[in-house]
């Protein structure tokens, strides 16, 4: 059966010899996958979910008691005060757009602590011209550079004693940068630090990727708000669309008048029946994310013996699910994206090429036969056609998909 799948004997067996290197890591995976499944349990039990939580509403929506109740359930899960989740959002980019279009007004100051943000949100932002972007607004942006993949806190503090900065934006994630991702530890550190010398600028953070990585969350360690996709880790491969913004509650009040409209805000919006695939995503989420991580650690330790730089390396601390694997070239880059293609359950017949993505100054080559269109939390890879030729993989439904997965991207590469 695996050369049915197109894995070579001398593949599964290196893979074995992997795993028994591993059984550490994966038992620490395990450990944080038990402290989230109390902590979610125990919100679902807090809020007394039934079926009657189930239930649609259409139309305006006035009244969902589902819809009210989830975003209670998430707000106690993720540390808040709380939280709007809602299936309007098409993605995490939108919900951070609506976020910046919540909290920002013509001569605001957007600064970004994390370098340049992911691609998706240069026209957003205005980075890259559009007469749609907070920059068309009249919003003010600029950003600080990490140092040695952490927060240049003298340079943030001094920024900050001289301008008026309305929000800071925080991206976790490497996004598709080389940079390494940013710990919960570190933005302790300088959130209390921005806090002392700015009390009132927003802090914002987008949290794609990051949730139920690491024990706390954002919030928690001082954030303001925070933002992610239900397409992503707290989805839990279950929830066909949707994202979050959780935190202050003024702020999420605001964030729901810019989602719908001024005066009506968090009462309307109907559920249309996604209530249960939400919480129900919820409920797998921190089995499914350690799945996902098992399967990073896996492909980094594998893929460093086959002589690949890897970020991070496999016994490294891990912040998101996101495994980069430097290839140097082109074509081991495009064989591996393809080999995972291969190992998906859908569109295991299409062959992935590298195109002309919108929002994207780079060609981009991306595998992933889900499920949910653009998922995740489902096994994928994907990279941009540039040196140093980098591959994004990330998600793993359960942690023996993601292993074939894997084994099938390796015996790709050594069949090209």
């Amino acid at each position: 059966m695996y050369q049915e799948l197109g894995i070579s004997k001398e593949t599964v067996e290196f893979i074995q010899k992997c795993e028994q290197k591993l059984e550490k890591s994966f038992k620490k995976i395990d450990e944080q996958a038990d402290l989230n499944s109390l902590k979610v349990l125990n919100a679902f039990h807090k809020y007394q979910i039934s079926e009657v939580h189930f239930n649609m509403t259409t139309g305006y929506g006035y009244g969902d008691l589902g819809r009210d109740t989830t975003e209670k359930v998430f707000a106690e899960v993720l540390g808040a005060e709380d939280a709007l989740v809602r299936g309007q959002f098409i993605s995490g980019t939108h919900a951070l757009t609506v976020a910046f279009f919540s909290y920002l007004r013509p001569g605001d100051l957007l600064l970004s602590i994390s370098g340049t943000p992911y691609d998706t949100l240069h026209e957003v932002i205005g980075i890259k011209e559009n007469t749609s972007s907070l920059k068309s607004f009249g919003v003010l942006y600029d950003e600080i550079d990490l140092v040695n993949d952490d927060f240049d806190d003298e340079k943030i503090l001094s920024y900050l004693k001289k301008k008026k900065v309305k929000m800071i934006e925080i991206q976790r994630s490497k996004g598709y940068s080389t940079r390494k991702s940013l710990s919960i530890s570190k933005l302790d550190r300088i959130i209390s630090k921005i806090k002392k010398v700015s009390p009132s600028t927003i802090i914002m953070v987008d949290n794609c990727y990051c949730e139920f990585v690491e024990e706390k969350t954002p919030t928690e360690v001082g954030a303001d708000v925070m933002v992610g996709s239900l397409i992503k880790n707290l989805g839990g491969g279950i929830a066909p669309n949707g994202a979050y913004i959780a935190g202050r509650k003024d702020l999420i009040d605001l964030a729901g008048e810019r989602l719908t409209c001024p005066g009506e805000g968090r009462e309307v919006g109907p559920s249309l029946g996604i209530t249960k695939q939400f919480l129900q995503g919820l409920f797998f989420a921190p089995s499914v994310v350690a799945s996902s991580l098992k399967t990073a650690v896996l492909a980094s330790y594998a893929m460093e013996e086959l002589g690949y730089q890897v970020e991070p390396r496999w016994d490294e601390e891990r912040v998101d699910i996101v495994q980069n694997i430097i290839f140097g070239n082109k074509e081991d880059l495009i064989s591996y994206c393809q080999g995972i293609q291969m190992a998906s359950p859908v569109d295991s017949n299409a062959v992935p090429e590298p195109w002309d993505m919108p929002g994207y100054e780079d060609q981009v080559i991306m595998a992933a036969g889900a499920f949910t269109q653009g998922s995740s939390i489902e096994l994928s890879c994907d990279g941009p056609i540039r040196p140093p030729y980098i591959a994004y993989m990330q998600g793993g439904l359960t942690y023996s998909y993601g292993r074939l997965g894997v084994m099938r991207a390796i015996s790709q590469i050594k069949k090209k």
